[in-house]
């Protein structure tokens, strides 16, 4: 391998983002662009600002592309976030491995790059540009030490970049910010880069062969076979996203980014490098499902500890450790075409009251599975004590819209009741059922519209998405005929094509207001199934496993008429009611 003319980096433009892989270690995740470009990476955790920006028009990225012209193709290594770009030059074939180190250190990210010359030799442009804040704190203290390893800082951060000795500083207005080189790799060989960004002192190198080879055991340990499901295959590798997203505190983040616009200049953008309750116990009844009981212990940590934490104040979403979550801001940049720069989220203003819900129905999959402790049962115990204190106070429901008596959000909490009852004393085993029962009783005087199915709300008739969740989560039978009128009214006024949305806006065809949403397209096909509509149930199952990235990755919303993404990106909640779909479909209705 010889240096050739040194290169000086540039910011990669965006792609849509159906083009991006996301690799990911548990305390942060980096975007994986098809030239490349890691264009966003937040360090040293998750709701920490970003080093590498450039995805919302920020500085700093970290680049491997070929030279010259190319085409690209991609694939995750099996059951993994190990991310492989796969490029076809002029002069042969190249592939780029990309993975953050597993298991992953709260302080430390360890970023792995090997680029192979699969055929032919290779000649790869590396551009590497740390930028901190956000893209406000430039590289600084940029030098090559005795052993040939680039060290530098970057506002509180500190970075080391070990394989690229022949690296060239690239400079911007009279400094180093980062550094460039062309790579020559003869056929057959192989270049391993090793960056490491820390908020402490970094220690000893990393040795790359040790690291992957950690990785690599790290998620066959992590991910299960899954042959019993749907697609065995993106059932694992959805499973592995949401491995991907967990923190070994036991919080999944809704999201790795922030402020992906969901309609293009319409606002709704948002930051979800948070962990929301209601998403967590999605993840934990999908791992239940699956029996990946490691995942379902993480989120049962989580919700558990929040529990104990808040009690009835439980809040709808928090830090990764447990901490609130700051409210929103913007960063003075571009965004991302057609989206903000929004950081930090209002959603700590809100009561949601199905999230006490959804915990008591988390609690209940775990003591089902016998991994409920002492902790979990006391906080079953607070998550319904909350529930006879509050249940008939407003709430921004699923949605997070107004304060409202929300339909969906009542009735969760008598899902949850009924079924936490298993886990309580007969004494207490039997107030739950009976305020259960009460609740149902409250909705049906208030919220039965005259068709006979669910409404919304009181004051609201129409019908909604979140109203097919309660009784696949046991609020009331399969049978009941309020169910079934649900399912009827919402299968002909909010789904098309076997596409499905939350709820009508207004006047406007479904698809202009806003993308189909997946994961009603998912709650679709778990409740026809649970009606015994098989067919039906796979249709759904396989058009919406269908409204992927390249990499099988799922945001929030798909764009029907462009077959775009559309949103933060992978959408934990999407990939948690897949992963459940792909488990139950394969089972008899319960």
């Amino acid at each position: 391998m010889n240096r050739i003319r040194p290169s000086r980096s540039s910011t990669p433009q965006p792609h849509a983002l159906r083009d991006y892989a996301l690799i990911a270690d548990g305390e942060r995740g980096a975007l994986v662009g098809p030239r490349g470009d890691i264009s966003w990476l937040c360090a040293p955790r998750w709701d920490s600002e970003a080093v590498f920006a450039a995805l919302i028009g920020g500085a700093g990225h970290y680049t491997v592309t070929p030279r010259g012209r190319f085409v690209r193709g991609g694939y995750y290594e099996d059951g993994s976030l190990v991310w492989c770009n796969r490029w076809i030059t002029e002069r042969g074939i190249v592939e780029c491995h990309d993975a953050l180190v597993l298991p992953g250190d709260p302080h430390r990210a360890v970023l792995l790059r090997r680029i192979e010359a699969v055929d032919g030799t290779a000649e790869v442009m590396v551009g590497l540009e740390p930028c901190a804040g956000f893209g406000t704190e430039a590289a600084r203290d940029v030098r090559r030490d005795a052993e040939k390893v680039w060290t530098g800082r970057c506002g509180t951060l500190r970075w080391r970049w070990s394989g690229a000795p022949e690296a060239q500083p690239v400079r911007r207005t009279l400094r180093t910010t980062g550094l460039a080189a062309d790579l020559v790799l003869d056929p057959g060989s192989s270049r391993d880069l090793v960056l490491e960004i820390s908020d402490q002192p970094l220690g000893d190198p990393v040795v790359a062969s040790r690291a992957w080879a950690a990785t690599e055991n790290a998620w066959a340990e992590a991910v299960p076979v899954l042959a019993s499901t749907l697609a065995p295959g993106d059932a694992r590798q959805a499973c592995a996203v949401l491995h991907g997203l967990t923190s070994a505190a036991g919080g999944t983040v809704a999201a790795a980014t922030t402020s992906l616009p969901e309609r293009a200049e319409e606002g709704r953008n948002y930051d979800y490098r948070y962990v929301w309750i209601r998403d967590q116990c999605y993840v934990g009844q999908a791992a239940a499902a699956c029996g990946d009981h490691a995942l379902l212990d993480s989120a049962v940590r989580f919700v558990t500890a929040r529990l104990h934490q808040d009690g009835p104040r439980l809040a709808p979403a928090y830090t990764v450790t447990g901490g609130p979550v700051p409210d929103q801001r913007t960063l003075g940049l571009p965004g991302y075409p057609g989206g903000y720069d929004r950081v930090g989220n209002l959603v700590s203003k809100q009561f949601q009251l199905d999230a006490f819900g959804e915990v008591l129905l988390l609690l209940s999959a775990a003591d089902r599975l016998g991994r409920l402790d002492t902790d979990g049962r006391q906080a079953a115990c607070v998550a319904a004590d909350a529930i006879a204190r509050r249940w008939q106070d407003p709430d921004a429901g699923i949605w997070e819209l107004e304060n409202r008596p929300w339909t969906h959000s009542r009735l969760i909490c008598a899902a949850g009741l009924r079924s936490g009852a298993g886990i309580a004393s007969a004494g207490r085993a039997a107030s739950w059922a009976a305020r259960a029962d009460r609740i149902v009783a409250a909705a049906s005087a208030t919220d039965l519209h005259p068709s006979g199915r669910w409404q919304r709300s009181p004051g609201d008739p129409r019908v909604d998405a979140a109203l097919l969740l309660p009784p696949l989560r046991g609020a009331l039978p399969a049978q009941d005929p309020r169910t079934r009128a649900t399912l009827q009214a919402y299968r002909q006024e909010l789904t098309t094509d076997h596409y499905a949305y939350r709820f009508r806006h207004d006047e406007r065809p479904l698809e202009e207001a806003e993308g189909a949403f997946l994961l009603c397209g998912y709650v679709m096909a778990l409740a026809e199934h649970q009606q015994h509509h098989q067919e039906e149930a796979l249709r759904w199952f396989e058009r919406n496993r269908a409204a992927c990235g390249a990499a099988g990755l799922f945001a929030e919303e798909y764009d029907i008429r462009q077959r775009q993404l559309r949103g933060n990106l992978p959408q934990a909640f999407v990939h948690a009611l897949f992963l459940e779909s792909a488990a139950r479909l394969a089972q008899p209705p319960r």
